[in-house]
């Protein structure tokens, strides 16, 4: 019968994932420090809650995408420790989910700064 784990067991696998690619993965740490600088600028913007919050949403899909990124990255280095096409091809499209997020996320912040920075700008 398997043992039930404790929901602080949960968490804490969690937290040493999260501790462990803060350490280990320079494009997370790099996600995330353009994450507090998003939303420090949506205070200095005073933007709506809501479009604070579609930030927030931009920024988790981001640093999740960075997370899922290197959990692939690390269990196709396990299994295939030689260069094979596949594992490339998996690293690659995790790679460009990535990408893509960040993308979308850079368009989403355009939209929603554009105009408090022309106003502060005085280009209205």
């Amino acid at each position: 019968m398997k043992s039930k784990r404790k929901w602080s067991d949960v968490f804490s696998c969690a937290i040493e994932g999260i501790i462990h690619s803060l350490r280990t993965e320079r494009n997370l740490r790099i996600h995330v420090l353009a994450g507090i600088l998003v939303m420090l600028a949506a205070l200095f913007f005073q933007l709506s809650l809501r479009d604070m919050a579609l930030l927030l949403v931009m920024v988790a899909l981001v640093i999740c995408m960075e997370l899922m990124n290197t959990a692939i990255e690390k269990a196709v280095d396990l299994i295939s420790p030689d260069w094979h096409k596949l594992a490339k091809i998996a690293k690659d499209a995790a790679a460009a989910a990535v990408f893509v997020a960040a993308i979308f996320s850079v368009l989403v912040a355009v939209l929603l700064f554009y105009q408090p920075v022309m106003n502060w700008l005085g280009m209205n």
